[in-house]
């Protein structure tokens, strides 16, 4: 398999959300990830559906293991042992309960980098609370400053808690415990959080803040939409465009190219005239479309681009020279990245459903054929009955222990 983790082997404890986007960035760089689902998913899974986030379990395959049997942790154990690094995503105490907790593990492996991924941190007052992405950005005092001055705070997807804060957090966290373990032979354990991941996010922000250059509400800074050459503006088609201006050389250039340098009109960084400038700007973007407004800048030295879709992002001729979608699973997924030059990523095949590939991936672990006959006998582990079909527009989510 190409890519610079080639050679690294990972076993991840089925979850959800930042669990299995860590597991997928290993993957797409060349690491062998082993995914550790549940029995009962394997038992439940429908013929032809797929998980609504199968484009997050791509490139990696699937073992069915039932962890509450009392031969499930030491299947588990036995594939620490021929790991680098495992990832787990349940609340803290669920991994030790069922026995594939930290000390069982690296008592197996002592070389193991054993990430957890939880919302609130392995400890604190909030450490066994119930919790989602919007709860963690909620916390971290960043989900007050998404939104409009005059409505609600309104939630960036989950892009900042579960897959910045959280999974980006633990992918970077594995790499680096990897980094030491070679230098140290030592694993160590993980404790990615995606508050203090969202906190780490919010670090600009809340400098900012505490030195005076950030007023706390929302639509009235520099990079909240409070200043005019900083936002989205809508076109005469309905549609938006984005503008990002900072720089006096770049907004000398919107000014120009929106008909408006010979105008009087307030300073860049007068916050008192902001309104104003906000009203003329909105005022000439509203008499042309989207893609006009596109063509014009096209050749312009300032900072813009049309707001597109999601259906219209692969699309777009750059996304296309650069080939950031790759079909996986009959659809388009962004690719990979970063990108290397020695040794690219590569996706390496689609999402398997729960249990796939039970059997062959324990042999190819070291289990013995008939260690893996007896395991299946004893219903210890689980083979899935059929693969899934082709991705569906109305599958359910798949129930995942919490």
């Amino acid at each position: 398999m190409a890519g610079p983790l080639a050679g690294v082997k990972v076993v991840e404890i089925g979850s959800i959300g930042p669990g299995p986007w860590c597991a997928m960035m290993l993957s797409d760089m060349g690491a062998e990830v082993l995914r550790v689902d549940r029995a009962a998913a394997v038992r439940d899974h429908v013929p032809g559906e797929q998980s609504y986030e199968f484009a997050t379990l791509r490139g990696r395959r699937s073992v069915g293991v039932d962890l509450k049997h009392p031969g499930g942790a030491e299947v588990v154990l036995r594939l620490v042992e021929q790991a680098d690094a495992l990832i787990e995503g349940s609340r803290p105490g669920v991994a030790e309960r069922l026995g594939i907790g930290p000390d069982a593990c690296l008592a197996r492996n002592p070389r193991l980098v054993y990430g957890r991924m939880t919302g609130w941190g392995q400890d604190g007052p909030l450490a066994q609370a119930p919790g989602h992405d919007l709860n963690y950005l909620a916390l971290s005092g960043l989900l007050h400053a998404i939104g409009p001055a005059d409505g609600r705070p309104v939630p960036p997807l989950n892009l900042v808690g579960d897959y910045g804060g959280g999974g980006m957090l633990l992918a970077f966290g594995i790499v680096a415990g990897l980094f030491e373990a070679a230098r140290s032979s030592q694993g160590q354990v993980l404790d990615a959080a995606m508050l203090d991941g969202s906190l780490l996010l919010g670090s600009l922000f809340h400098g900012l803040r505490q030195t005076g250059r950030w007023r706390d509400e929302r639509e009235a800074n520099r990079l909240d939409g409070g200043a005019p050459y900083y936002g989205t503006y809508e076109t005469a088609d309905g549609k938006w465009v984005a503008i990002a201006a900072n720089e006096p050389k770049f907004y000398a250039v919107l000014l120009d190219t929106l008909g408006l340098a010979g105008e009087e009109l307030p300073e860049q960084q007068d916050e008192r005239g902001w309104p104003e400038l906000r009203r003329r700007f909105a005022a000439v973007f509203r008499t042309k479309t989207r893609d006009h407004w596109a063509e014009i800048f096209r050749a312009r030295e300032t900072c813009f681009a049309p707001v597109l879709t999601l259906d219209e992002a692969p699309k777009h001729e750059h996304s296309i020279a650069r080939e950031a979608f790759v079909p996986v699973d009959g659809v388009l997924q962004p690719a990979p990245a970063p990108r290397f030059a020695r040794t690219p990523a590569a996706v390496a095949g689609p999402a398997a459903v729960p249990g796939e590939h039970t059997e062959k991936a324990l042999r190819d672990w070291g289990f013995s054929p008939e260690e893996v006959t007896g395991l299946v006998a004893a219903q210890t582990v689980v083979q899935a009955a059929c693969p899934a079909g082709p991705p569906r527009n109305d599958v359910n989510q798949q129930a995942v222990d919490s």
